[in-house]
């Protein structure tokens, strides 16, 4: 008798759920094509327009925009940018993350608020805070000065812009996958013996790699992107402190438009390796939470 009153039960909760869910044909095809038509005018026409400019004037045009040697310089420090602040990024946003999730201690909500500080402070502004601590006139600047050091219109400036504009993407990524995790399995570990680094190796870190890569790609995407805070305290040096974005910028105020949608093709289509590696790791998530419900069932 209880088995049956339960079938039932799951049976009206689950129709209860599609009819909140359902919704006529028209109203899913207007909501679909409103979907399709914003997509096509804000990211599929504009993406179309990049490649289609970057190759009007012929293919080898294209490769020598590409081949140029501050074209070149650009590339090279924005990757170079990238691999600096990555691995910082991501030692961070572990970190972060175990002790937001993992612990409680006084100041948790203040470090959560720190976390979110570059969404709500402009890339721009916090650019100009690098240059009043680390400029010629900033609190640092003669300490800098009289010991031959460069931080501003340099690659350590373009670094801290970058980092300080990505550096919540892996943590924000982590810390709701891990509080939904609990510390059940950590705790049974550290019963057992094990100590906090292979707690960290063999439970937490395989717990969250699909959450963490996610993570990384935005972070990557970002730091390659970022134009803001770099454009501050870059100095706009050509063929040395112009990343990709600022290089994008200079062609373009000179009117050397193929070259512009070149390098920005180049961006584009780095974007795109992005999402669709963004993709694949949603695959891959799912995929893993899917095995886990068979699991957890059986």
């Amino acid at each position: 008798m209880s088995t049956t009153v339960s079938q039932l039960a799951h049976y009206n909760a689950k129709v209860a759920r599609s009819r909140a869910t359902s919704e006529p044909t028209w109203v899913r095809w207007a909501l679909i094509i409103s979907s399709l038509l914003f997509l096509s005018l804000f990211l599929f026409i504009p993406l179309a327009a990049v490649f289609t400019e970057a190759l009007r004037k012929g293919f080898e045009t294209y490769v020598a925009a590409l081949v140029e040697p501050d074209a070149v310089s650009a590339i090279k420090l924005t990757l170079i940018a990238a691999a600096i602040s990555l691995p910082l990024n991501l030692v961070f946003g572990i970190a972060a993350a175990w002790a937001i999730a993992k612990f409680e201690f006084k100041g948790k909500s203040i470090l959560i608020t720190l976390i979110d500080l570059p969404f709500a402070v402009s890339p721009v502004i916090a650019g100009l805070i690098y240059v009043l601590i680390f400029g010629l006139q900033g609190w640092f600047g003669e300490w800098l000065i009289d010991h031959d050091l460069k931080v501003i219109f340099a690659l350590p400036g373009i670094v801290l812009a970058t980092i300080f504009v990505t550096f919540p993407f892996i943590a924000r990524e982590l810390i709701p996958l891990m509080q939904a995790q609990g510390k059940e399995e950590e705790e049974a570990g550290l019963v057992l013996g094990a100590s906090g680094w292979q707690i960290l190796w063999h439970i937490t870190l395989p717990n969250i790699k699909w959450g963490l890569l996610y993570g990384v790609i935005l972070t990557n995407a970002r730091a390659m992107g970022e134009f803001g805070a770099v454009s501050v305290v870059s100095g706009h040096i050509r063929g040395l402190t112009n990343t990709m974005p600022l290089h994008v910028e200079i062609l373009y105020n000179e009117y050397n438009y193929a070259a512009a949608f070149a390098v920005a093709s180049l961006l584009a289509f780095l974007a795109l390796i992005t999402l669709a590696l963004k993709s694949y790791i949603e695959w891959q998530s799912s995929r893993s939470a899917i095995a886990r419900e068979k699991a957890s069932d059986q």
